[in-house]
């Protein structure tokens, strides 16, 4: 990119204000996209395991609904139980 575009940014001009506030705003983008990014990822693995039907009605059938439920339930029990552990681990140190 041309310098003399005006949209560049030289991040040493910055106060160590607007540094932190930058490091902020990435921060949060970054834990936005990584929420996103596990959604997607529970909504395919339980979309695939659990519906069967084509859905053209509209509704998941009988067996679809509980099984949605419960495969998100045990994916957030299973992410909880190793956070709980990776918690014990590094209070051990």
């Amino acid at each position: 990119m041309d310098s003399s575009s005006g949209s560049e940014i030289n991040l040493t001009d910055l106060s160590q204000n607007d540094k932190r506030e930058l490091q902020q705003f990435v921060t949060n983008e970054a834990q936005k996209a990584k929420i996103q990014s596990t959604v997607h990822y529970l909504t395919d693995m339980c979309w695939k395991r659990c519906i069967t039907s084509k859905i053209s009605s509209g509704q998941m059938d009988s067996y679809e609904r509980p099984c949605m439920e419960n495969c998100v339930d045990r994916y957030i029990d299973s992410q909880m139980a190793v956070l709980k552990h990776l918690e014990q681990l590094r209070g051990s140190i």
